[in-house]
Formats: C-alpha cells, structure tokens, sequence
C-alpha cells in the first residue's frame, strides 16, 4: 500500500548533488592594474526566485542604513516533475544484497525504478553585469548541454546511478531603473532537466536454502506424486554472498502420498 514503508529519500539526494555542483562559484575583485583585490565565493540556497526578488524590493534604496542581501548570491529549487516513457525499465527486474549482520539469514531487495525527468532552476543575482558574466562563465562551459552526476541512490544495495543534467533555456533580467540611489540586480535564470530514476521501498526477505518440486502423474494436485526434486546450495553451509553450486537430488515414489505444506511431511 501507498506510504506504508519507508521510501529512499531520491528527491533529497537529487538536490544535494545538484547543490554541490554549483557550491564552489568564485568571483574576482580587480583593481585598474588587473591585480587581484579579493576573491568571494558566491552562497547557494535553495529557495524560490519570488523570495530574493521580495527580499530586493524591500531593500531598495541604498540611501537606508538597515542591512541589505548581499550580492552575488544564488538559488535554485525543484519546478517539476514528469514521467519519462523512453527510459522505462522491466517491472520483474530484481536488486538484492545480503543484508550486513545477518550472517546470510536476510536479504535486501527492490524493483525496476521509475523514470522521471525533473525540472530544476537556477538563479544568479548579481549587482553588476561583470559578476554575472564571471559566475555564467564558470558554469556554461560544463554543460554540453548535460553533465552528469554520479548518486548512490540506495546505499544498502550498493545501487548507483549516473544522472544526466541537461541544461536547457538560459534567461537574463536587469532591474535597474529610476534614480540612481535604487538598487540594481543582474538575474539569470537557467533550466536544467535532470534525468533520474525513483525507487520504492527497500523490502528484505529470507534467503532461500533448498527448495523441493514435486510432480504429479496429472495437472490435478490431488493425485498421486510420481516425482520430487531438491535443489540446495553446494556446500550446504554457503551464504547468499558466496559463491556456490547447486546439488539436485531426484526421488520416484509409488506411495500414493502427498506432501502436506502445513507439517512438511508426506501423508
């Protein structure tokens, strides 16, 4: 059922790995000479544009001594999401890992994942257009038009996968007018499309150790067994991390009995 189970969290591991690639945007202060006055690394949040514009506005004028929002600064959020048919997966497909400190007694599993496309933005807000052109130029050259981020999606089955971010539309703002004591703010807007997969719920079962089939001399179960097969690790004593065979005992009967699954014994 929906929402009974503990999900991986694949939306906030997403947003950290697309944080970190833009967490490192440097820009330089230079004096006439070209020499290097100060290097100030621009902050990344994750918000919405409407609340830097709001925080802007309400700051405005350079004449008010309250404290302003510095600038540069960067934001980015989640826009969208949609499900993306060309990568669909085989629903059957199966991951599995022992699980640790159970000695081989217990295994991890999940499903096929989902594919989605989700759409994130990014926002640069600058005070001149120089430091807008300096933190678009340490980005656009990486995208061409993707980059992709390497996310260990779901830890416990050691399943990683390479997410492609495609950069999409690339759009400019310049706020500046009315006098000259009002505040100017350069905003680039730029889209990215990340292409990633969602998981379900990790589920865990037992490891299976033997497992008998019987055959009927007709479809109907109710007749009489003609035929038994047990397969079972080869050693027996083998776990579901190591690496075995398989022994195949067959057996014929003519007893007339049938095996009963509630006292695993034959009546």
């Amino acid at each position: 059922m929906l929402g009974t189970r503990f999900y991986n969290q694949s939306f906030r591991k997403l947003i950290i790995a697309f944080g970190q690639i833009f967490n490192n945007i440097v820009i330089q202060r230079t004096n006439s000479t070209g020499g290097v006055t100060a290097r100030i690394k621009v902050p990344l949040a994750y918000a919405p544009k409407e609340k830097f514009l709001v925080r802007l506005d309400q700051q405005a004028n350079l004449e008010s001594r309250e404290f302003a929002t510095t600038l540069p600064r960067m934001g980015f959020e989640i826009t969208g999401l949609a499900y993306d048919a060309s990568r669909k997966l085989t629903r059957v497909q199966k991951y599995s890992k022992v699980k640790s400190g159970e000695d081989g007694k217990k295994m991890n599993y999940n499903y096929s994942p989902v594919p989605y496309n989700i759409s994130m933005s990014l926002y640069v807000f600058t005070a001149t257009a120089e430091d807008g052109l300096q933190i678009i130029e340490q980005i656009l050259p990486f995208f061409q038009p993707d980059y992709t981020v390497t996310v260990n999606v779901v830890p416990e089955l050691n399943i990683k996968r390479d997410i492609p971010i495609v950069l999409g539309n690339i759009n400019y703002e310049d706020t500046y007018d009315g006098s000259f004591t009002q505040r100017r703010a350069v905003i680039y807007s730029l889209s990215f499309t990340a292409k990633t997969y969602l998981f379900g719920p990790m589920n865990n079962q037992s490891v299976i150790k033997q497992t008998q089939s019987d055959i009927y001399t007709d479809t109907d179960t109710t007749s009489t067994r003609e035929e038994r097969i047990v397969v079972v690790p080869d050693p027996t004593s083998a776990d579901a991390n190591d690496d075995f065979g398989f022994t195949t005992t067959i057996s014929f009967f003519d007893d007339s009995k049938t095996y009963n699954l509630t006292t695993d014994t034959d009546e």
